[in-house]
């Protein structure tokens, strides 16, 4: 996404137009329209400024994806109550249909015992809880699975 694209999406989601941006930075509308069209770039200090009014960081800013910002403002907001509710086999079923299967044919207890014992020796290595632990694991499985790719 460009940083152009960028703006205009974190500009939309704080819900202000380009007039009122353009008075905050003391800057003409048609500025901040170049800035979102790509044809020009605001400066290092007028970048900041923008940061600072759409309560993003730079780099949040210049990678700004308006559908990773929601789907992460939605799991701040989800309670622990709620997430209990979701079954996320189900849901996660839906797009990986592995997840729906698989318990027909592996041999679950087999790898349960094996991760019960990496979840253990977390525990007692590092003094995590359990949820800690499981967090910890699931971590250090996605980082294997991004390493191979």
């Amino acid at each position: 996404m460009s940083l152009g694209n960028s703006l205009f999406n974190a500009r939309k989601r704080s819900g202000l137009s380009q007039e009122e941006v353009a008075e905050k930075l003391g800057v003409s509308r048609q500025t901040i329209s170049k800035w979102e069209l790509d044809e020009t770039l605001p400066d290092i200090r007028q970048s900041k400024r923008l940061s600072n009014l759409y309560h993003l960081t730079l780099d949040e800013l210049i990678d700004f994806d308006i559908d990773v910002k929601e789907i992460e403002q939605i799991i701040e907001r989800t309670s622990e109550e709620t997430e209990q509710k979701i079954d996320w086999t189900s849901v996660w079923g839906k797009k990986y249909p592995v997840l729906t299967i698989y318990q027909e044919k592996v041999e679950i207890e087999n790898y349960a015992v094996k991760i019960r014992e990496l979840l253990d020796s977390l525990k007692e290595q590092y003094g995590y809880n359990d949820l800690d632990a499981m967090l910890v694991l699931k971590d250090i499985l996605s980082h294997v699975w991004n390493s191979k790719k």
